[in-house]
């Protein structure tokens, strides 16, 4: 047998270990592979051949990792580009050298455009080589999947933050607005979720375009009514001509993508510059939402540790390459009231270079917040918390591989 190796790519997630561990375990169980090695760093350190021998992880290794935040391999910004054969033909060196011949990805947008692209390149210049993606991404904006590893976890946290910040709000008497900022630079997944609490007065989502004056009138009206305004937006709040709100857009994260942050300072500015409460509170989930592995969704983590299976077992088909795993939602299921996970995998080119956006017929106009629907879609990827192994009285977590 050849060995396999796994890497990770792109921001980091609550549960984005648990889909490792899966590939890892699911080799233990079902050794298609002599050897599963970690490329540390993402395709950046893999290219320069740093790799961890992940194979004979121990029960309690596994057991931690999958309760372990951020990006247990390291994780890189670095896009491999089409026509770059240089760096194809290096991978396919590194590969080589540790009798490699499949690859998973684990990430979001970007990384299912490098599984496809190598794909698509080995096809015609080696043939040997195999290259599979596993999903995630904070954002929630992959297609075609009904939701990403990674969202449930930073859903949930980003719910109980609002609710406890809400209170805390509500206990003071004096003139002010709170605004709570997430992520989501083209999708406003996250911050529509922070609605399941009823907490939320008004919302500032990327799918529509930021009308200041009219969002001041609803500032106000929210003021005049009850003397308090909880705001939630989205990073990535922009204007009709495409400028955002945040102060950060000018910066480049390395995949030709905004560096943004700092929407909701603007949005509590503009209001004190208006003259409605001479002050403002700002909370910033941004990194705290994706690296809270104390709130992960048991959905979430299950479902990455499946996909982590998923992608391995497909793997035992030679014809398995260019893939995506990924999750729905049982339709029939859901019209009981139930929610069931349904596993599938279609071309990384489905996945890659599309944007899934909040739905339009979700939002409530006035920015009031959200529809039914979208309250039932959300409430079951947040229900029930896995058992954490404590140490010290903080989750355990294992050395990440990079800082070995």
């Amino acid at each position: 047998m050849a060995n396999c190796l796994v890497a990770q790519s792109g921001g980091p997630t609550a549960v984005i270990n648990s889909s490792l561990a899966g590939v890892v375990r699911a080799n233990q169980l079902n050794p298609l592979y002599d050897r599963v090695f970690g490329g540390l760093y993402g395709i950046e350190g893999t290219l320069d051949g740093k790799l961890y021998d992940l194979t004979d992880l121990t029960g309690r290794d596994i057991e931690l990792l999958q309760q372990t935040p951020s990006s247990a391999l390291g994780t890189c910004r670095y896009k491999l580009k089409r026509g770059n054969d240089a760096d194809y033909h290096r991978l396919v060196e590194v590969m080589d050298s540790h009798d490699i011949t499949t690859m998973f990805y684990i990430g979001g947008n970007d990384s299912m455009d490098t599984v496809d692209a190598l794909a698509e390149w080995a096809r015609g210049n080696a043939p040997g080589k195999r290259f599979i993606g596993i999903p995630k991404t904070v954002d929630n904006d992959l297609v075609p999947v009904d939701h990403c590893p990674g969202f449930p976890s930073a859903a949930k946290v980003a719910c109980e933050i609002t609710h406890a910040t809400r209170l805390d709000y509500d206990a003071y008497t004096r003139p002010e607005v709170f605004v709570l900022e997430v992520m989501g630079r083209d999708a406003g997944w996250l911050a529509a979720s922070c609605c399941v609490t009823g907490d939320v007065d008004l919302l500032v989502l990327p799918e529509e375009d930021f009308d200041r004056e009219a969002f001041l009138a609803e500032v106000r009206r929210k003021f005049d009514e009850t003397g308090k305004c909880y705001i939630v937006t989205s990073e990535g709040a922009h204007y009709a001509d495409g400028a955002y709100l945040s102060a950060g857009n000018a910066a480049d994260d390395g995949f030709a993508h905004a560096v943004l942050g700092g929407a909701a300072a603007t949005i509590k500015q503009m209001i004190v510059d208006a003259g409605i409460v001479p002050r403002g509170i700002v909370q910033d989930l941004s990194r705290a939402a994706r690296s809270s592995n104390f709130a992960q969704s048991i959905v979430d983590r299950t479902e990455a540790w499946e996909l982590g299976l998923s992608a391995h077992m497909r793997s035992a088909d030679p014809a398995f390459t260019g893939q995506v795993v990924g999750v729905r939602r049982d339709e029939a299921a859901a019209a009981e009231g139930l929610y069931n996970a349904k596993f599938f995998a279609a071309p990384a080119s489905e996945f890659a270079n599309f944007v899934r956006h909040f739905p339009a017929e979700w939002i409530l106009p006035d920015y009031q917040g959200i529809a039914p629907e979208a309250l039932d879609y959300f409430r079951p990827l947040i229900k029930g918390e896995p058992r954490v192994v404590m140490d010290g009285g903080i989750p355990a977590t294992i050395v990440p591989f990079n800082r070995r």
